[in-house]
């Protein structure tokens, strides 16, 4: 499928997190997860900085042109309540050396008037 989404689930990027890009509100923590890497891999900053939650956002990231974001896999999705979430995953890369890297984490979202927010993340 031509234009598919970064994400993995097998549709096109505009059926699937670009319309999360394009401002729709993501409806769970895992939605955003995945919306978030199709960022990172589109290079959407954006996108990355305004779904990072307030308490935690940098000033402004430095997304590395030269990396090519391979693929994610969600191993575990967790309501810890009806306001906080986490989501497991490994994503892959190639940096602009070519040399493969493998993120694995769980991230922490939170609900905060009907948005997610991603807040902060410990490497597994």
């Amino acid at each position: 499928m031509k234009n598919r989404c970064p994400c993995g689930l097998g549709t096109s990027l505009t059926a699937c997190c670009g319309r999360y890009l394009q401002g729709e509100v993501a409806p769970t923590a895992q939605a955003l997860m995945r919306s978030r890497y199709t960022a990172y891999a589109e290079r959407n900053e954006a996108y990355l900085l305004a779904t990072w939650h307030a308490s935690k956002r940098p000033p402004s990231l430095a997304l590395d042109d030269g990396s090519k974001w391979l693929g994610v896999s969600v191993k575990a999705h967790q309501a810890l309540s009806d306001t906080e979430a986490t989501v497991a995953f490994v994503a892959r890369y190639r940096d602009a050396s070519g040399k493969g890297h493998r993120l694995e984490e769980v991230s922490r979202f939170v609900l905060e008037e009907g948005r997610w927010y991603y807040v902060s993340a410990r490497h597994a």
